[in-house]
């Protein structure tokens, strides 16, 4: 049974972050929204070293976890002790709560730590993870996306060849989160076009490697405290050591790469869900709270005032996204596929989110519409929700194709 019920540290973790956001993060959001590319160095310090302090990661590094105790767990219907997934999207929710863009400025392993730690050697985690959790403010950033495709990630036209005990990759990836301050890339390159989705391989590839250089960085209508960038490959030579899962036959490759998402999607929508509460509190707090009302839940449809009406609405469509961010989570946690819920998930928190910021402006007229209140920025920050990490429409053709159990190829 699902029991979404929280746990101590699940209430003091929301506790702590939320309240994190409203002192640290909310104060400066407008600043480093407007002052694009300016790097929040005293934030990203200030915050590596308390979370640190804390030991709390907001990775997906543990979406592998410890195989063995929750294999236990799963044959027991118990839950397991850490429950780190879920505990991830509690926090995250209340973190994007604060700022969104200041939020993917967070240390830490990022989606370049959640592919390793999804198609990685045991070696490769140990060696990689050590560089993602070290003493300084690290940051693991997924090179995916090229000028020639979006989301399919099997168009990849990033080459690599091989050189002896060497790979020499060759390419383009454009829309790098965190491009600009990764220690590490997570770069996806094909062996060959005639091998298909099997000859498409993920390289760990260090900062300063030569060949390797940024080569711009992205001007964006929202999440603009955190930087994109354009990063170039020129013959940049990568030991066979780096190929994420390494060379022999058994091999993840591919799939186990795309499986990365199935951890940081449901992240992704808790990022949402932050945002599409952001804007609703804000409403809540201007037309309920300081006017002296009450909203009725018990009180028939006709009575209703057109405000109660549509924060009634704003709340139903947050706690259903909520839900299946929490269940997609979950299954995470017990070791349950959970490609399906994590698409689900991050379908339904890109749309609400859109819905939940443009009628909070639309309830506010032309004032809303101005930069007297975040409203504007909310609405800015949430449409790449339904963008990155796999569109809308794409998530949807996933939940497609699971329920109706067509491949690929039938349901395109």
């Amino acid at each position: 049974m699902i029991d979404f019920e929280f746990t101590p540290i699940m209430k003091m973790a929301k506790e702590f972050t939320h309240n994190y956001a409203r002192d640290v993060m909310r104060p400066i959001a407008r600043k480093y929204d407007e002052e694009e590319h300016v790097e929040p160095t005293e934030f990203i310090q200030k915050t590596h070293e308390m979370f640190r302090s804390l030991g709390f990661s907001f990775s997906t590094a543990n979406a592998s976890g410890d195989k063995e105790e929750k294999s236990e767990h799963k044959e027991k219907h118990e839950r397991p002790k850490m429950e780190m997934n879920l505990l991830g999207a509690i926090a995250i929710e209340e973190i994007a709560w604060g700022c969104p863009g200041l939020t993917l400025r967070i240390p830490g392993p990022g989606l370049g730590g959640a592919a390793i730690m999804a198609a990685g050697t045991p070696e490769q985690k140990k060696r990689f993870m050590k560089i993602l959790n070290g003493p300084k403010p690290s940051y693991g950033a997924m090179a995916l996306t090229e000028p020639g495709f979006g989301s399919d990630a099997s168009a990849v036209a990033t080459t690599a060849v091989k050189d002896g005990d060497y790979y020499i990759i060759n390419g383009t990836k454009i829309f790098v989160t965190g491009g600009d301050m990764a220690d590490l890339y997570v770069v996806w390159a094909t062996l060959g076009k005639d091998l298909g989705r099997a000859g498409i391989k993920a390289f760990v590839i260090e900062k300063g490697t030569p060949g390797l250089k940024m080569a711009r960085l992205e001007h964006k209508l929202g999440i603009r405290a955190s930087d994109t960038a354009e990063v170039v490959l020129e013959d940049c030579r990568v030991h066979k050591d780096n190929l994420l899962g390494g060379e022999k036959k058994e091999e993840k490759g591919f799939k186990g790469a795309m499986q990365t998402f199935d951890a940081t999607r449901p992240m992704v929508a808790a990022m949402a869900i932050g945002i599409a509460r952001s804007a609703y509190d804000y409403v809540y707090e201007d037309f309920v709270v300081k006017n002296g009302l009450e909203i009725n839940y018990g009180k028939p449809l006709h009575k209703r005032g057109y405000i109660e009406t549509v924060l009634e609405d704003m709340e139903a469509k947050i706690s259903a996204a909520r839900l299946l961010t929490w269940k997609a989570a979950w299954m995470l946690d017990h070791s349950l596929p959970n490609l399906k819920e994590a698409s689900m998930a991050k379908a339904k928190a890109g749309t609400v989110v859109d819905e939940i910021t443009q009628k909070a402006i639309e309830l506010y007229g032309p004032e809303g519409y101005s930069r007297r209140h975040l409203l504007e920025k909310w609405m800015r920050d949430a449409k790449v929700y339904d963008v990155f990490e796999g569109t809308g429409q794409i998530q949807r053709l996933v939940v497609a194709r699971a329920i109706l159990d067509y491949t690929r190829k039938e349901l395109k």
